[in-house]
């Protein structure tokens, strides 16, 4: 999704909101959709909020924006770059989880100069 599409922040609450019990243990796996909804708008939030194209950050299968203000990357594989899974993404997102703990657990693979997300995060608090 584009990044410069921007994001109602009841939008963004509403879709994190409804994920949120799985992300604390007290609820089942959400639906793909939601849980896609959820993803999506927090990374376009994270790219609203730290505009750039330096840094790619992917959560697959559901999206990948490109943010950070730096070096423009435009072919092949980016040198700066942030891979998670979902899960691990709106934990982080929600302040649910520390970008350094992340990283040191090998919840989050971060490569490159750029690739550290810890001043953007949380994007949402629940």
């Amino acid at each position: 999704m584009p990044a410069s599409r921007s994001v109602d922040p009841a939008e963004l609450r509403t879709a994190v909101t409804a994920v949120a019990p799985w992300l604390t243990g007290d609820g089942p796996e959400p639906a793909r959709p939601e849980l896609a909804k959820a993803v999506r708008l927090s990374l376009r939030t994270l790219a609203a909020d730290a505009p750039g194209r330096s840094v790619e950050v992917r959560v697959p299968p559901f999206a990948a924006v490109q943010c950070v203000d730096g070096p423009r990357h435009t072919r092949g594989t980016p040198p700066n770059v942030v891979e998670t899974d979902p899960r691990t993404w709106l934990e982080l997102a929600t302040g649910r989880l520390d970008w350094a703990a992340a990283v040191d657990g090998g919840r989050v693979s971060a490569s490159g100069s750029r690739a550290d997300l810890a001043h953007w995060l949380p994007i949402l608090k629940l």
